[in-house]
């Protein structure tokens, strides 16, 4: 029987101002990617994102970005792969030290937005993260986008690699997420969502815009935490697989 991981990015608000309905996607999502104070989240969202993720039974991951509150760190931001990697390594440890203090304790580490965008193609800033994360420490896994620079990177440094699909993205024939600003780019409809979600763990392929299919390990499923259409689509998903009988379970439990 297949076994998959759901995920989702959650923490994503900042002080008095909310992002997504965390509760409800952590009724949902077997892990929890949660923002780590740069690009969203301070130490109260986080404490609070992890103590529900401990009594939902949910995995939790650090979520680092860039440091981009204005832009939800969806900018790229010119920072050399050597000041990525701390700014990385400085991520992880926020996460750490308040997944502890909630009672929980993080087992991966996933880039977020236009970091992890870079690290897709440009494999200097992969290894850069790769390079945080073992430094910081190398029982942590990778959630990596499927088919990218972020994987071979990961395995060079011994880590624990996982290759995960976006269900509510659109995927260019190279198998690159297709950018925001084009059409195509969000697949808003929960139903559509699910259904092509199911077609691509059943094919263990990413399916491409243009129809095409690229063979690849799938080990973990993304459904962003701050659209509007999230819970439904989360939901959506997680009925549809176990509908075919796939089990949801997180990957680092």
């Amino acid at each position: 029987m297949t076994s998959v991981d759901l995920n989702s990015d959650l923490g994503e608000g900042y002080g008095a101002y909310a992002c997504g309905d965390d509760a409800a996607i952590l009724g949902i999502v077997t892990s929890a990617n949660v923002a780590c104070g740069l690009h969203a989240g301070d130490p109260e969202i986080m404490a609070r994102t992890f103590a529900l993720a401990k009594a939902r039974g949910v995995a939790v991951g650090a979520h680092p970005g860039f440091p981009d509150l204005w832009g939800f760190g969806r900018r790229r931001m010119p920072f050399s792969p050597d000041e990525i990697e701390r700014l990385v390594a400085y991520q992880i440890g926020a996460a750490q030290a308040l997944a502890a203090y909630a009672g929980h304790r993080i087992t991966y580490v996933k880039a977020h937005g236009a970091l992890a965008n870079v690290a897709a193609e440009e494999r200097p800033v992969a290894d850069a993260i790769a390079r945080a994360v073992r430094a910081v420490d190398r029982d942590l896994a990778l959630l990596a986008i499927a088919l990218t620079a972020q994987v071979p990177a990961g395995e060079a440094c011994g880590l624990d690699v996982h290759q995960e699909i976006f269900a509510d993205r659109g995927y260019m024939p190279t198998g690159l997420l297709i950018p925001r600003s084009q059409p195509g780019a969000m697949i808003t409809d929960a139903g559509e969502a699910a259904d092509r979600v199911l077609r691509m763990v059943e094919a263990g392929a990413i399916l491409t815009a243009d129809g095409r299919t690229l063979p690849t390990p799938i080990r973990s499923i993304c459904v962003h935490g701050d659209s509007a259409h999230a819970v439904a689509t989360a939901r959506a998903v997680r009925t549809r697989l176990e509908g075919a009988g796939v089990t949801l379970a997180p990957f680092r439990p």
